[in-house]
């Protein structure tokens, strides 16, 4: 048997510890030892459905209950989970059901498991010949399965989406080995005291942060977690802090822009309203580090007891499982500050003297253990420290392939290496991220990262938070250029529209010293995004003007 599902075992009937759901509305409480009763309920029906050792199964619900009976059941059963992206009520079903099937055939599951609301797709499955299992049927099989179908440690728990294009999936490789080496090192890492340690969490399950960091981890150690979805946090961001709060939460997690939004709605509360003085690491990850957000959050935060010690900047990717890095626990937000011409010009982070133009990094720590970071060069060359180059990444956390759409995909060199796609550097140490390497404009030999470009635009009032999109033209026979299209509720209003734009393309100038080809003002919900909110800046070119 796997480590991974031995601990899961062994926990679940040993703990009174569990899970929260249904916040904040109408809270309901299951302990991890009566999940699993009825993941084993739900096992021995797949047994009895046919379901096989190593055989894929995909899960499309939305209460978290149910979803980790599902889970569980899967592994148990000897499966593998995938987490369908979820339609919402504006999306086309017909073209859901057809990414659908794309994704269902490109990891050779036999069967979703469904659950409500997601039930009321059942017609739409059919008609596309996609076989369906209710998990409520699942979970009240009358007998439970009397042990857990034999796992290796090489075998797949998890095909994890990536949050690439939906018209061309693919899915991240987990082993239960990898799984278990993942979850070890950033408990670990992050001293999370399963008796103890109360985890409050409104992250999607379909994403690696919300599936593995704070659903899969939790449940295999028995940890308490009070689990709402991302659905309760768009609608009221504050409804995250206010189940902190209640709850006495210690964990938590965010991407920047659940932290920045809920920093600002603070303002509105009095003083005493809410309490986050137990919060002892509030994970920041998933997309790039803004350190403004992140001071702007933790100074709204303070007088309702926050320790802006508490802030963990972390590095991951589901092609590691989920960690790559945390930053060091009780320091907060540490920032390495560099001359930006000289990261622009030479591809190197010199520390910044006094009056001259810089840029700040977060720090986001050393590996976790297990884990090994270098940056190269184009050629492979490792670079020393501070000289910028694509992150790559080595350990028995790191996935060894993909699936896609043509078939499987190795991910690692002869040496074990896995390249991310990330430009960044080490310092001291710990690892720091510049952007995305295909997102990277070059100008002149200059490197601009988008990043940058997207601060400096959302900074300018009017811009909807995590709205704003740095994109590059394609070159043709004239120097590289780049765009900016944001979101704005004065879209429309050719007068605002064009305050903003002129106002948008000095910020961007004085950041990056490169004035953008053009300024778009969209409506708000305009911009494309994956199912995991991040921005797509490929398919954002469509709006701009050729």
């Amino acid at each position: 048997m796997s480590q991974f599902i031995e601990a899961l075992v062994s926990r679940a009937r040993s703990t009174d510890r569990g899970l929260t759901t249904g916040v904040p509305a109408a809270p309901r409480r299951r302990t991890w030892g009566e999940v699993h009763e009825e993941a084993n309920r739900a096992a021995a029906a797949l047994v009895e459905a046919g379901v096989r050792k190593g055989d894929s199964l995909a899960v499309l619900a939305a209460d978290p209950a149910p979803i980790a009976a599902a889970v569980q059941a899967s592994w148990l059963a000897g499966g593998s989970v995938t987490m369908l992206h979820q339609p919402t009520p504006r999306t086309d079903l017909a073209v859901w059901a057809e990414d659908t099937l794309k994704v269902l055939g490109m990891i050779g599951a036999r069967r979703v498991l469904l659950g409500a609301p997601f039930d009321a797709l059942a017609d739409t499955l059919r008609q596309h010949g996609i076989e369906f299992l209710l998990i409520e049927e699942l979970r009240s099989h009358p007998a439970p399965l009397v042990e857990p179908v034999e796992t290796g440690e090489d075998d797949v728990a998890l095909l994890q989406l990536t949050s690439g294009s939906t018209s061309d999936p693919k899915a991240v490789r987990i082993s239960h080995g990898g799984l278990w080496a993942n979850i070890q090192a950033m408990v670990t890492t992050a001293k999370i005291d399963v008796d103890r340690d109360v985890l409050v969490s409104w992250l999607p399950l379909f994403h690696d942060m919300g599936m593995v960091g704070f659903f899969t981890v939790p449940m295999t150690l028995g940890a308490e977690l009070v689990k709402a979805s991302p659905a309760e946090f768009v609608g009221r961001p504050l409804m995250w802090l206010e189940l902190i709060s209640k709850y006495r939460g210690t964990v938590t997690a965010a991407p920047n822009f659940g932290y920045a939004v809920a920093g600002r709605r603070l303002s509105t509360l009095d003083d005493g309203a809410i309490d986050l003085s137990t919060l002892r690491f509030a994970l920041n990850g998933a997309e790039p580090i803004d350190p403004a957000s992140v001071r702007g959050f933790t100074d709204a935060a303070a007088r309702f007891g926050l320790r802006p010690e508490c802030m963990v900047s972390a590095y991951g990717m589901a092609e590691a499982t989920l960690g790559v890095s945390f930053a060091p626990l009780d320091t907060g937000l540490k920032v390495d500050v560099v001359d930006a011409e000289a990261l622009a010009d030479k591809h190197i982070a010199v520390p910044a003297e006094d009056g001259v133009k810089s840029r700040e990094f977060p720090l986001l720590g050393p590996p976790l253990p297990g884990l090994e970071v270098q940056a190269v060069s184009e050629d492979g060359r490792v670079l020393g420290e501070r000289e910028v180059g694509e992150l790559r990444i080595r350990g028995d956390a790191v996935t060894d392939g993909y699936l896609t759409m043509d078939g499987p995909l190795a991910t690692k060199d002869s040496e074990g290496w896995l390249n991310t796609g990330d430009e960044g550097y080490l310092v001291n140490g710990q690892v720091v991220v510049c952007g995305r390497r295909k997102d990277v404009i070059i100008m002149g030999g200059r490197n601009i990262y988008p990043t940058d470009v997207e601060r400096a635009a959302g900074a300018v009032e009017g811009v909807r938070a995590g709205n704003a999109v740095a994109v590059r033209l394609d070159a043709g026979d004239r120097r590289e250029r780049f765009a900016v299209a944001v979101e704005s509720k004065h879209a429309g209003d050719a007068a605002a529209e064009s305050a903003m734009s002129k106002e948008i393309a000095a910020r961007v100038m004085d950041a990056v010293g490169v004035r953008p080809a053009a300024v778009v003002v969209l409506p708000p919900a305009t911009l494309p995004k994956t199912p995991s909110g991040k921005l797509r800046r490929t398919e954002a070119r469509k709006f701009i003007p050729s």
